[in-house]
């Protein structure tokens, strides 16, 4: 990391919120810049703060994290959102997943893991612990609402999301394949327009459903 991550806490317990701070700020490369304790307060001091991760609970008065997440991933796409919460129930991981969530951990998960998923989310890189990774598996085992479009996958396409299911990111596909990063958005912006899928995370679930992946290339963070 050339510069420290910025980190926006939102949570409604005051104690839990000085834990995560305490905690993160052990760690060289992470900078905690707020806290919040409901889910207009977090809307609010996003813009103001210019956060590059919100740790976001689901569960906050006045506003909840998922419409939160929905309003600061569509006014700034630029954030990411870290899911950190107790609940891992399918109504509250696939509407934090369609609402612009990158990552969805569990509260009950260990410091390490919390920092490294903070990290990836900051690249731009999904983390999903297990149990919600087979969650979004089970999920795709059912026929979309929208069929897939009859253009089939370039070659190219395909080898950047198997790529990308394997967790790499778009720097470490295009040193792969001896493009630019700008090369790469645009197959995996074509990749997703043609799965008709909303984002990285699905896309990679998707090449491990079609068996264009296995789950042992995928990191142990996506299950």
């Amino acid at each position: 990391m050339t510069s420290r991550i910025r980190v926006l806490i939102a949570d409604d317990h005051a104690i839990l919120r000085k834990g995560i701070r305490a905690l993160l700020g052990t760690e060289p490369d992470i900078e905690v810049v707020g806290e919040t304790a409901d889910g207009l307060e977090t809307v609010a001091q996003a813009k103001t703060l210019h956060p590059d991760v919100i740790l976001m609970d689901l569960v906050m008065p006045r506003m909840d994290g998922i419409e939160a997440t929905h309003r600061i991933t569509t006014e700034q796409p630029g954030v990411r959102i870290l899911v950190l919460t107790s609940f891992a129930a399918d109504d509250k991981v696939f509407p934090a997943i369609k609402a612009g969530a990158l990552g969805y951990i569990l509260k009950d998960s260990g410091p390490a893991e919390l920092v490294q998923a903070i990290q990836q989310v900051y690249r731009g890189e999904p983390s999903l612990e297990p149990a919600i990774a087979l969650r979004m598996l089970q999920e795709l085992s059912h026929p979309p609402e929208r069929t897939p479009t009859p253009d089939p996958l370039s070659e190219r396409e395909l080898e950047v999301l198997r790529l990308l299911a394997q967790g790499k990111s778009n720097r470490e596909i295009a040193d792969r394949l001896v493009i630019t990063e700008l090369t790469v958005r645009t197959h995996v912006s074509n990749i997703l327009g043609k799965l008709h899928l909303a984002s990285r995370t699905q896309a990679a679930l998707y090449a491990l459903k079609e068996g264009l992946a296995s789950l042992d290339d995928v990191p142990a963070d996506m299950g």
